[in-house]
């Protein structure tokens, strides 16, 4: 008897071996693969949902853009108004100027080539390099500049003139920045709209929208509309390229990065100017050397660099000279140009187009730094779910959007040690991908479709969208 239960315990372990090692049908693939379908439906739900919250953040600061470009056109306005104020004064000033115009010009070319040489010899006591640059530099700011502006107290003309074109040259970049990262996530929300349209034709029942969730920024008036544009079947059928997957784009971030760099170049070059009675004060390091992008002048605090970057600061180095001491003092039949309320009405003018000059690039600085921070914020949200938009054009399989085609286990020698099993899987339009699983989780274990499914995907995610 004993014999006989032997044996059937014996032949029963055999047929659980058996039947173990034995591979799936054909109807078993087809439900694996059902069940792989209903993992990734909801992955896809969810990554949808991530774009949807990638676009509110984006149109929140469209809000914010709307704002900005508000107070910097204000900033803007006065402060041509400023300047032109300031060359209205200047010009009188030189009107004044002419009837001793001779005498002055005279002075004025003695008073140059001292100034110039002036600045040359105090720069090469503490910066080793760049004297002859700085010397024409100067040279060009002083051919340009009229003899009495050197008396002037404020920022020079020429120099505020200049850095209002810096500063139109840096809005307009920004904003073309600005419109690239806007149309950067406008086509990855758009691509994701045209995959949820095709999903849902594919599997209506299980396939809800995502886009009328509760965002967590708010409803969104824009990307509700869009979304029902995809529900009507609105989506324009177009053969589109996702910008993940653009070898030239490297992330929303990266966009900004120059802006922030040039930024900080043009503002390290808007140093205040040097006084009458600056001198140089080296500032060596605790091993003995010096370096020159930090040593300053008292007590004006320029550098040796803000001195390359604006020569014209080396103007407040005038009363080294005597010829251009001379020209404040000039009498042009009976009146003294720089002793009359031209001159205080010219230095108040220059007064405020230097407060709004240094208003307006607060400003240009304060959104990029906002962009910079929301640019950030869109790059974490697109590597989560940006993949999604990739399928825009990658989803119109015959078969389906998911299929495991083979199982195979591989057998192994301890029982409580199985070997990995190989699949052979088609996702998407994509060629077929061969992969491993942990041999511990059997072929008709309800987990096993879910682990080949998320595998699968992450290898599309690695082959198909760029990832930087």
């Amino acid at each position: 008897m004993m014999r006989v239960f032997g044996s059937l315990v014996g032949l029963a372990l055999l047929l659980v071996s058996t039947e173990c090692l034995l591979p799936p049908s054909k109807e078993d693939l087809s439900q694996i693969s059902l069940l792989g379908v209903k993992y990734l439906d909801k992955q896809i739900e969810n990554a949808i949902s991530g774009v949807k919250e990638m676009k509110t953040v984006m149109e929140r600061s469209g809000d914010d853009h709307n704002k900005f470009l508000s107070a910097l056109e204000k900033t803007k306005q006065q402060k041509e108004d400023a300047l032109k104020a300031a060359q209205e004064m200047e010009t009188k000033l030189s009107e004044e100027q002419e009837v001793c115009n001779g005498t002055m010009q005279s002075l004025w070319e003695e008073c140059k080539p001292c100034l110039k040489n002036t600045c040359i010899k105090y720069y090469s006591r503490t910066c080793s390099s760049g004297a002859g640059l700085i010397g024409r530099q100067l040279e060009e700011v002083l051919n340009r500049t009229s003899p009495i502006s050197i008396w002037i107290n404020g920022e020079n003309m020429d120099v505020l003139e200049r850095e209002d074109q810096e500063q139109s040259q840096r809005f307009q970049n920004l904003e073309e920045r600005y419109s690239d990262v806007a149309d950067g996530v406008d086509s990855i929300f758009m691509d994701s709209l045209r995959v949820f349209d095709h999903m849902r034709s594919l599997n209506p029942p299980m396939f809800s929208s995502p886009f009328h969730m509760p965002s967590i920024w708010g409803q969104s008036e824009r990307a509700n509309e869009r979304a029902e544009m995809a529900e009507a079947g609105e989506v324009r059928s177009r053969m589109v390229r996702s910008a993940l997957q653009d070898p030239d784009f490297h992330g929303f971030h990266n966009m900004f990065s120059p802006m922030m760099d040039m930024a900080r170049n043009i503002f390290s070059s808007m140093g205040p100017v040097m006084d009458a009675d600056a001198n140089f004060d080296i500032n060596p390091s605790e091993e003995g050397s010096v370096n020159e992008d930090v040593v300053v002048t008292k007590p004006s605090g320029m550098t040796c660099r803000e001195i390359r970057r604006n020569s014209a600061g080396c103007i407040k180095l005038r009363g080294e000279c005597e010829k251009c001491v001379a020209i404040q003092d000039i009498d042009c039949s009976g009146k003294k140009p720089l002793a009359g309320p031209l001159k205080k009405d010219l230095e108040q003018a220059l007064a405020m187009a230097e407060k709004f000059t240094q208003e307006y690039s607060k400003q240009l600085r304060k959104f990029e730094e906002q962009m910079s921070n929301t640019s950030s914020l869109l790059d974490l949200f697109s590597k989560q779910f940006g993949w999604v938009s990739a399928l825009a054009n990658n989803t119109n399989n015959k078969d389906g959007i998911f299929k495991i085609e083979t199982v195979m286990s591989k057998d192994t020698e301890d029982p409580e040690k199985p070997g990995d099993t190989n699949v052979s899987v088609q996702l998407f339009d994509n060629p077929a991908m061969t992969f491993s699983v942990p041999g511990d989780i059997p072929w008709n274990d309800p987990k096993f479709s879910e682990v080949v499914a998320q595998q699968a995907l992450d290898l599309y995610k690695q082959t198909t969208v760029v990832v930087k």
